[in-house]
């Protein structure tokens, strides 16, 4: 037992007071803005001389700064407080098939820097090179040092195994799931790497900083090469027991050529599988078919429509299981949901009494990045707190 524990509970000595206080105003200062020592002893209950106290320290530890004056038509001048955003950066990463993406940005979540770069890498071992490689330059060409940058997250497809180090179901990255890929990361970065799927931070993204604000249950479906569903339950992610839960591309689906899967039929390719057996033809992607579809093209038109009806019933399903107020399209495919939307809530009249709002991602192919960046900024806020100096 040590003198701090009793009975194997803690006891609530002088330090840990100090702590509690200290955490408790920069928490206030980052989510109500800046503010006086008045103004913070009246909202926290502290008397200002423990309100003084704390400021003082923190500002020691170059955890907040004066930020201004407020000047009342009656009374004294007053001090403003806010945290200072420089005190440590978080950095964010997405890994696509197409697209590697970067940003760095500091404690308030600013945005710094960025850079968005074709991921042209043809197996597992060069891509993490270029994440290190990407990630390195755009620290180095920013005004931040890298001692600063507190911690990192990358998105990813597919789920983390933190136990066999690896990546599991990410069949569109080619030897994605080798082991040690992600510890060759850490390494080259020299930083804390978190590892997350790309679905969930998308949802967590949407629901920091975009669409699924102030919602209760909030369901991300990403819809593009494959199909993924990311849940914000009361602003956490929901992950499931093994990190497996939004996986729903593997739901077995019947087929005339047998049993098949969601993500066979609601995915990218499923859109374009439907326009070629329309009549379409060429070297066609789902965003031709979006476009050929706007542009009034029966055929087009007719797989869209189709995709809207397999969206509807996929918004069904999961309704049925989750009970959400609010279920986002995202993803390549989520990109077109001006011409899915009215199809999945013409469809979801039809088939369910369960009927959510159905929207469209508002931060399109930024959704990861700025789940990444949520989680990192978490972290990295209380990393920077505990390692300030004590009194």
């Amino acid at each position: 037992m040590t003198s701090n524990d009793v009975g194997g509970e803690q006891i609530w000595n002088p330090q840990r007071l100090r702590s509690g206080n200290e955490r408790l105003l920069l928490g206030l200062l980052r989510s109500a803005g800046p503010a006086s020592r008045a103004q913070l002893a009246r909202t926290t209950g502290l008397s200002k001389p423990t309100v003084s106290s704390a400021l003082a320290s923190l500002e020691q530890a170059g955890l907040v700064r004066q930020a201004g004056v407020h000047t009342p038509e009656r009374g004294r001048t007053a001090v403003l407080y806010a945290p200072d955003p420089t005190a440590g950066y978080a950095l964010g990463i997405d890994i696509g098939r197409a697209w590697l993406r970067v940003a760095l940005a500091d404690l308030d979540g600013t945005v710094v820097a960025r850079t968005d770069v074709r991921n042209q890498a043809r197996s597992s071992g060069p891509m993490a090179d270029l994440v290190v490689t990407t990630a390195r330059q755009l620290v180095g060409s920013s005004a931040v040092a890298p001692a600063t940058i507190v911690q990192a997250v990358v998105g990813t497809p597919g789920v983390y195994d933190e136990d066999l180090r690896r990546v599991r179901f990410a069949g569109n990255l080619p030897g994605w799931g080798r082991p040690g890929l992600f510890d060759r990361m850490r390494e080259g970065l020299g930083l804390p790497l978190a590892v997350h799927n790309d679905a969930n931070l998308a949802a967590l993204g949407e629901y920091t900083v975009g669409v699924g604000a102030g919602s209760r249950l909030f369901v991300y479906l990403m819809i593009g090469t494959g199909l993924g569903m990311g849940v914000v339950s009361e602003g956490r992610l929901f992950t499931g027991a093994h990190g497996g839960a939004g996986e729903i591309g593997f739901l077995p689906w019947p087929g005339r050529q047998g049993p098949g899967t969601l993500e066979g039929l609601v995915s990218g390719d499923a859109v374009v599988a439907a326009a070629r057996e329309r009549g379409m033809t060429g070297d066609l992607s789902a965003k031709d078919v979006f476009d050929a579809a706007r542009s009034g093209d029966p055929s087009a038109v007719e797989a869209v429509e189709l995709e809207g009806e397999r969206l509807a019933h996929t918004v069904a399903a999961v309704s049925s299981v989750l009970d959400p107020d609010l279920v986002v399209l995202g993803g390549g495919v989520g990109h077109s949901a001006d011409l899915l939307l009215r199809t999945v809530r013409t469809t979801l009249r039809a088939i369910t009494p369960l009927r959510p709002r159905v929207a469209a991602s508002t931060l399109g192919e930024d959704a990861v990045l700025h789940g990444a960046l949520a989680i990192a900024l978490d972290t990295a806020r209380d990393v920077v707190f505990e390692r300030r100096p004590h009194p």
